[in-house]
C-alpha cells in the first residue's frame, strides 16, 4: 500500500499559525514540542487546529521539520 500524502493539506499545515494563547501568530512548525505533547496529554483542540497540532507533533516526533520548512520556503503562502 502507498500512502500518498495530500500536497493541499501539507501546504495549508507549514503555514498554518496558531491562533490564540502563549504562541500566537506561531508557525505550527515552530512550537516547542513539549507544547505540542502537552495538548496531547490534555486534548487536541476540536476541528481542524486539532488535527494540525497532532500531525505536527508526529512530524516533530519522525524528525521531518525540514520537510515543513522546505515546504514554506518553496511554497510562500502570503
Amino acid at each position: 500500500m502507498e500512502i500518498k500524502p495530500d500536497k493541499q493539506i501539507l501546504l495549508e499545515l507549514a503555514h498554518y499559525r496558531m491562533p490564540f494563547g502563549k504562541y500566537k501568530g506561531r508557525y505550527l512548525v515552530d512550537l516547542p514540542e513539549a507544547y505540542l505533547v502537552w495538548f496531547r496529554q490534555k486534548g487536541f483542540p476540536a476541528g481542524k487546529l486539532g488535527q494540525h497540532l497532532q500531525t505536527m507533533l508526529d512530524i516533530k516526533s519522525n524528525g521531518l521539520e525540514p520537510l515543513i520548512r522546505k515546504l514554506q520556503r518553496d511554497f510562500p503562502w502570503e
